[in-house]
């Protein structure tokens, strides 16, 4: 059974930090690529970034140079690091793992608020 079980999501001040983590099972995780997605209310399901099993990762222009996402292969985790936090980044975030077949996480809620 795949399993995607994400952490890290809370309350924060515009500008501060937060790290989500998604830690994957059932899965050889080495050979997925592995992301995020974001869905505001009312909005679309949309990609933040994701990283490919030999480690290249690529980001949504809304986030280039504050988010950061890296994989530890030997823990099967995939983490977001997220800095400079905008109102606008409130949304649930979403684990994915991708390789022939797509397996989600249920979400972790992201509020950015002062």
């Amino acid at each position: 059974q795949v399993q995607l079980v994400e952490s890290g999501g809370d309350l924060v001040q515009p500008g501060g930090s937060l790290r989500l983590s998604c830690a994957a099972s059932g899965i050889i995780f080495s050979y997925y690529t592995m992301g995020w997605y974001r869905q505001a209310p009312g909005e679309e399901r949309k990609l933040v970034a994701h990283m490919t099993s030999g480690g290249r990762a690529n980001y949504a222009d809304s986030v280039k140079g504050r988010f950061t996402i890296s994989r530890d292969n030997a823990k099967n985790t995939v983490y977001l690091q997220m800095n400079s936090l905008q109102p606008e980044d409130t949304a649930v975030y979403y684990c994915y793992a991708n390789n022939v077949k797509q397996y989600w996480g249920r979400g972790t809620q992201v509020t950015v608020s002062a």
